[in-house]
């Protein structure tokens, strides 16, 4: 019998499939579960004609770049976690990359303050974008060998071309982004109807441009996106702003394999994504923890339970702003973050009777040993391989602009890197002068 896995916070143990509706539905032979129905049926296509868990991931994955324009893209990056049934697991990392002319104060005026939102809603908020390359890389390398790249890509060049009905989410969705779309003109021309009126469920929603990049995709590969038109169109939005990516950054882009962090729970395995993500180490740190405390006793969202996560949590934080970078450009202390003596030494600074100041909350020294905008979705197959995906292009419809011509909106995942030390992003995170590129 297989072993129970949690695979970043998902739990992917059964021979049950795929659900997109509200209330569970069961099968015997794999699962898609994503944010989009339409994507996770892309997926359960794959699984029928023959395809595994990886191959079922990346026709969901180009499917979402269609069904769900806000976070699932081509335009941004994402991790992928996977563990097959012969027991090999891996992760890989194609999230974006900074442009070769990025420089360390661009987001800061003469002063040195930050300029308001030059990291969030301009071209130069835009990273080399990574999904195209790790989702070929990964069908390439752990695919079925029985489902071709034209097979994978059909179902999202269709939903483009041939447009797919909105919900009433996704309707809404479009609605409440309007004042955003009117910023771009080439959003504005593909998100907001003709005739000005607002969007509702039962309307069908095509993407000509979009369809077409899919389709160079289809034919060419990786050279579909990185090179030729596609890339023009993508330098050619660039020129239009203050954008910085140039055709070499984005023949320079590769999606790199990374050692998969592990730890356990209870009775559970857990699988999750290391450095450049925070994520796994965090949540194997904070379980670590919660592993030394008696959690039955305090009662589920009892004012000790929730004392206790928030303590928790905080401690983990304050080693996730300290010690957690790209282990290309920084020294990861992992061991140390992953250790269950760490963690008892962490645990035992924590009172049950009263909060710490937050001043008080500081990360360890390692001498001595990433909200709504962001999507995700898991998928198994009938010979329990298993793969868990989330990819990003940070907030809600990335920077907001649509690159012409092409259909995708850019990521501004840039704001990720810290603007100025000691400053928060958009998400309240805060970068050391250390760990600033």
């Amino acid at each position: 019998m297989l072993k129970k896995f949690i695979i970043t916070l998902l739990f992917l143990f059964s021979n049950q499939v795929f659900s997109a509706a509200p209330t569970p539905v069961f099968a015997k032979n794999g699962m898609v579960v994503s944010t989009s129905r339409q994507a996770s049926e892309a997926g359960i296509e794959i699984l029928k004609k023959g395809g595994n868990a990886v191959d079922a991931a990346i026709a969901t994955g180009f499917a979402l770049a269609v069904t769900s324009s806000s976070n699932g893209n081509i335009g941004g990056g994402g991790f992928m976690v996977a563990h097959k049934a012969d027991g090999f697991d891996f992760t890989l990392d194609f999230r974006e990359k900074a442009p070769s002319g990025a420089r360390r104060n661009m987001y800061l005026d003469n002063n040195g303050n930050i300029i308001n939102n030059i990291s969030l809603y301009t071209r130069k908020a835009s990273g080399v974008p990574g999904s195209v390359d790790g989702l070929l890389k990964a069908w390439e390398e752990h695919g079925s060998g029985n489902i071709s790249r034209k097979e994978l890509l059909a179902a999202a060049i269709t939903l483009a071309e041939k447009g797919f009905i909105l919900s009433h989410y996704e309707a809404t969705r479009f609605n409440d982004f309007k004042d955003l779309f009117l910023q771009n003109a080439a959003a504005a021309k593909v998100f907001i109807r003709k005739n000005g009126q607002p969007w509702k469920a039962g309307d069908r929603f095509k993407q000509k441009d979009l369809a077409q990049t899919l389709k160079r995709i289809a034919r060419k590969g990786r050279d579909g996106f990185y090179t030729g038109r596609t890339a023009d169109l993508i330098v050619a939005e660039m020129k239009r702003g203050n954008g910085l990516i140039t055709h070499e950054d984005l023949l320079d882009y590769t999606s790199k394999f990374r050692e998969p962090v592990k730890g356990k729970f209870l009775e559970f395995d857990i699988l999750s994504m290391g450095p450049p993500s925070s994520g796994g180490a965090v949540l194997i740190e904070m379980l670590n923890m919660l592993e030394l405390a008696q959690l039955k006793s305090l009662g589920w969202n009892s004012s000790e339970y929730i004392h206790l996560l928030t303590e928790v949590e905080r401690i983990a934080f304050a080693d996730r702003a300290e010690h957690m970078g790209d282990s290309d450009f920084w020294d990861v202390p992992l061991n140390m973050l992953l250790s269950d003596d760490y963690a008892a030494s962490r645990f035992s600074g924590i009172s049950m009777e009263k909060a710490a100041k937050s001043s008080d909350v500081l990360p360890g020294n390692p001498s001595g040993y990433e909200s709504k905008e962001t999507t995700h979705y898991s998928v198994i197959d009938k010979n329990g391989n298993a793969v868990s995906v989330t990819t990003t292009i940070n907030l809600s419809f990335g920077s907001g602009i649509l690159v012409e011509g092409a259909g995708f909106f850019l990521n501004n995942e840039m704001d990720d890197f810290s603007s100025k030390p000691g400053t928060p992003n958009f998400f309240g995170l805060i970068g050391d002068r250390k760990s600033v590129v």
